[in-house]
């Protein structure tokens, strides 16, 4: 089985490499999508984030109302100051 990541990184010499992660929140044009128990890519030097197609494919029809989310949460919003 090919791994999803473990290639060089775009923006420094690091390596990218595959974590699961528990959350990982993804802005999108209309709004936000969550997504838990999440494969990623990490660069182990930079700690750039990167995302396999399917993963973001599965964002884009969750924020298009392809797919139902398994719920939805309220997130609070204030001013910085």
């Amino acid at each position: 089985m090919r791994k999803k990541f473990e290639y060089r990184c775009e923006y420094c010499e690091g390596t990218v490499r595959e974590k699961h992660v528990e959350r990982e929140a993804f802005k999108h044009k209309k709004g936000f999508v969550i997504l838990e128990n999440v494969a990623i890519g990490i660069c182990d030097r930079c700690g750039n984030r990167y995302y396999s197609a399917g993963t973001l494919k599965r964002v884009q029809a969750i924020a298009a109302g392809e797919i139902r989310p398994k719920r939805t949460e309220r997130v609070p919003v204030a001013h910085a100051r």
